[in-house]
């Protein structure tokens, strides 16, 4: 006899669904809602009160012959996915919500590393049908692979990961690429026609995301571009100034066909070292050079010349780190908040919270960013909302003594890597105040460079040493006027410290012991 499950609605209808150790449990809910006339996107399975995988086949679900499984409403807020996509031999990850489409997951992986092309890939093939050299483009359309099933065509493209069966948690996807007889100009008309008329009914598209035929470029580097039209050649030397004529010195032989111009010498990156050694950049300046692409330090700092960290040699009394009962009152509220359930929000919320972030960094005209160095010295430049990590990377460059050398830039707090691309600092990488990054050496990176000295000798000789600011430390009766009366103020403070001092250390003990929940005697 077959295998087969039984679903079981919430009004208790029941469905038979007979199902083979490959059908997909995704593809059960699908039929039994159609027998019980309800729409399979609002609903879930459960078994034995227990919440079941829909991405999983039949054969691998744990479930036996004869299950009963029951039909429960879903959430009406989409979930955070965890989503692992295996392309081209890498994996890429990304948390995004249950409600996106196969494909927009695959737009938006593309639309966070630009060396990723999946939605737009396309092969040359010759009229001899070799499928290397310079030809039309064909069109390789992508294939999601999920748990075993397989999504292919532009309909199945359009499913919800809650539609395929994934809900909560993380999956990976395999994406393939199958070769069509389909140019690809064609398919990205038809792929844009396509999306264009399911856009009012279907899941909502980026409003920002352009148009499918525009991203369409060739994958491989043969490829011959279209020749322009004579035409075309014509308007782009209209546009163009014409040179201007080499002046002869004399006027002899005018029948002599006139010398081509020979342009000037650009200056090398070598002399461009040469002028900066000579006439090193003025420290201060927090102008762009002509190209816009470098910025000059405003401060240069030198290393440490003691090997002792300077916080080390403030004493602080024992006291101001023994806790109150102020403070675990604080921390017994802070678990109770956090104990509290609280619901994801909606995808208008987050946009909203989206919307102010950014328009908070617009209001932001500037930020000091401080670089520190393996030998521990530091340069700062101030960033403009303008100013790119590329441009960091380049003016980072123009400092160092060995410049070819690769690196990279982590932040201090949140570890995250600054990467060298066109991305903004402020806008994309949500630099504010004052910030501090690390420089890291690569693993391409030579000995002879990790040991020489970071700065360039024009540089590091206008370093300075960073002043570190004394603490005025008072004792208890010899407190400045400017003290006099915030010591007045806080005399119930310090009052309640002293009795909390006189108190008994078991009542103390008790105290607190109740407050954390601590076992004891109560």
């Amino acid at each position: 006899m077959a295998a087969h499950v039984e679903v079981v609605s919430t009004d208790f209808r029941r469905a038979k669904i007979r199902v083979t150790p490959g059908t997909y449990l995704v593809d059960v809910l699908d039929e039994a809602c159609q027998k019980l006339n309800l729409k399979s996107d609002n609903y879930l399975f459960k078994h034995k009160q227990r919440p079941v995988d829909l991405s999983y086949p039949f054969r691998t679900s744990g479930l036996v012959s004869g299950a009963k499984l029951e039909l429960v409403r879903k959430s009406s807020s989409p979930s955070v996915v965890s989503i692992a996509l295996d392309v081209d031999g890498r994996r890429l990850t990304q948390k995004l919500p249950s409600d996106m489409t196969l494909w927009q997951v695959l737009r938006q992986f593309e639309s966070a590393d630009a060396k990723v092309n999946i939605t737009a890939r396309a092969t040359p093939k010759t009229g001899s049908g070799n499928d290397s050299g310079s030809g039309q483009l064909y069109y390789e359309k992508p294939v999601v692979n999920i748990m075993g099933k397989e999504y292919s065509k532009q309909e199945e493209l359009q499913r919800t990961l809650s539609q395929c069966g994934i809900n909560s948690g993380s999956i990976a996807l395999r994406v393939i690429f199958q070769k069509t007889d389909q140019t690809l100009y064609d398919a990205m008309q038809q792929i844009d026609q396509y999306l264009n008329q399911i856009k009012p009914s279907g899941p909502k598209q980026a409003e920002s995301e352009p148009s499918l035929i525009d991203l369409a470029t060739p994958t491989c580097p043969d490829v011959v571009p279209p020749v322009e039209s004579k035409e075309e050649e014509a308007s782009v030397d209209e546009t163009e100034p014409a040179p201007v004529p080499q002046q002869e010195p004399t006027a002899s032989a005018p029948s002599a066909a006139p010398e081509p111009t020979i342009p000037q010498p650009t200056p090398s990156a070598e002399t461009g070292d040469l002028m900066d050694f000579d006439q090193p950049p003025a420290v201060g300046d927090t102008a762009t050079t002509t190209d816009g692409r470098h910025l000059q330090p405003t401060a240069i700092f030198s290393a440490p010349t003691s090997s002792t960290p300077a916080a080390t040699k403030f004493h602080e009394d024992d006291a101001v780190y023994e806790p109150t009962i102020a403070h675990a009152q604080l921390r017994q509220q802070q678990l109770l908040t956090r104990a509290q359930n609280t619901r994801l929000k909606s995808d208008a919320e987050l946009a909203e919270i989206a919307a102010q972030e950014a328009e908070r960094l617009k209001k932001i005209t500037e930020v000091k960013v401080k670089v520190r160095f393996p030998d521990q010295t530091s340069v700062q430049w101030e960033v403009t909302p303008d100013t790119t990590a590329s441009t960091l990377y380049q003016s980072i460059r123009d400092v160092m003594a060995n410049p070819e050398q690769p690196f990279k830039l982590v932040m201090s707090v949140t570890k995250a890597t600054i990467h060298e691309n066109n991305k903004r600092l402020i806008a994309d990488y949500r630099l504010k105040g004052r910030e501090l990054l690390n420089l890291v050496w690569e693993d391409a990176a030579t000995d002879k460079a990790r040991n020489a000295p970071f700065l360039k000798s024009s540089v590091a000789s206008q370093a300075q040493a960073v002043v570190v600011p004394e603490v005025p430390q008072y004792e208890k009766d010899d407190q400045p006027s400017g003290e006099a009366s915030s010591s007045t103020a806080n005399k119930p403070t310090q009052k309640t410290k002293s009795e909390h001092s006189n108190m008994d250390s078991e009542v103390l003990k008790k105290k607190l012991g109740k407050l954390f929940k601590l076992p004891g005697k109560k």
